[in-house]
């Protein structure tokens, strides 16, 4: 099994990972939501191009 962020081998202490540092900086990506599943838009996201999306706060 290859490392998933650097594609060395994995260490059985870190796995899937080669070493704390691929570990850590896979966790980073999920932390900043760069793992996403892409969705539709909605008819709202549509119709308003600068419309607050499900992870932005509304402004007042």
């Amino acid at each position: 099994m290859s490392c998933p962020i650097c594609g060395k081998t994995a260490d059985a202490k870190y796995r899937p990972f080669c070493s704390g540092r691929c570990a850590d900086v896979d966790l980073a990506r999920w932390l900043r939501e760069d793992y996403t599943i892409p969705a539709p838009l909605t008819e709202a996201e549509d119709d308003d191009p600068d419309a607050p999306g499900p992870h932005t706060p509304e402004t007042r």
